[in-house]
């Protein structure tokens, strides 16, 4: 690899690889050790594709959620089946990773830039700006930087576009299906909202069991399926259709929202 090669999106990979080996370093504990990641279905990330896959899962934290898919990725492409064990595989990592993440949000500090150098695909939320509900345009540009990852390589993207659970996918997402054709990957991811603050940042509380299931790639007829139906396969997916709810105690759903209002308090 040159020194000075770039990315589509002109980030040279060189100093993108130093930054995805310090950052994973410095975060690696926070999965495997004073809390613990459980993985499940790992080893369906060795067999996909090099570009035009789509990793699609429900959405804790700011930051901890795309952190922890980084390394568990990493791990699985140097032979390591569900387990992040020996930070070794960080050497290496695959270069091609983006994650779809508001614009604002990785413009809010050093850090949030920092980690938009690794790999952000930054876009302008057309429902939401400032902590204000908006509606506004779609950006074409958005779109395209989008398609631009996808040939590039791996995208993960939180299609309810918040932290909060059960709310709806967003038909946006659906869109980039039926236009990109990619690989759909769902992903599931628990424990992490009681690991961290909103923003993934801080730690809240330790030992906790953070859980992460990758699960096969969605059966999608790109052709004659309809936004709607892609919409629907996804809430199932990563299991955030309404239908949940019903199998889920009522406790625990009371438990959440407290926990989602506390965190927007310290937030």
């Amino acid at each position: 690899m040159g020194l000075f090669k770039k990315n589509p999106f002109g980030h040279i990979l060189f100093l993108k690889k130093w930054l995805i080996r310090l950052m994973g370093a410095a975060t690696h504990r926070r999965f495997k050790g004073f809390n613990t990641l459980q993985i499940d279905g790992s080893e369906i990330i060795k067999e996909l594709p090099d570009t035009n896959v789509l990793f699609v899962s429900n959405h804790q934290t700011y930051f901890a959620d795309v952190v922890a898919m980084f390394h568990v990725f990493n791990a699985s492409l140097s032979g390591r089946v569900d387990t992040i064990k020996n930070i070794g595989y960080l050497w290496n990592p695959k270069l091609n990773i983006y994650f779809v993440a508001a614009k604002e949000t990785m413009q809010s500090g050093l850090l949030p830039k920092i980690l938009a150098y690794a790999g952000s695909v930054s876009i302008e939320r057309t429902w939401r700006a400032k902590g204000e509900e908006v509606n506004r345009q779609v950006k074409m540009s958005d779109v395209s930087n989008i398609t631009k990852a996808l040939n590039d390589g791996w995208v993960i993207t939180f299609p309810q576009g918040t932290t909060k659970p059960w709310k709806p996918i967003r038909r946006g997402t659906a869109h980039i299906i039926k236009q990109n054709k990619p690989l759909v990957v769902p992903i599931v991811i628990d424990g992490f909202r009681r690991s961290f603050d909103k923003k993934g940042i801080r730690i809240k509380k330790r030992g906790i069991l953070q859980s992460m299931e990758i699960k096969k790639p969605l059966d999608i007829d790109y052709e004659n399926d309809t936004v709607q139906q892609i919409v629907e396969k996804l809430e199932y997916a990563i299991e955030q259709h309404p239908s949940f709810l019903k199998v889920i105690p009522t406790e625990e759903i009371k438990k959440e929202e407290e926990l989602n209002k506390e965190r927007q308090w310290r937030y």
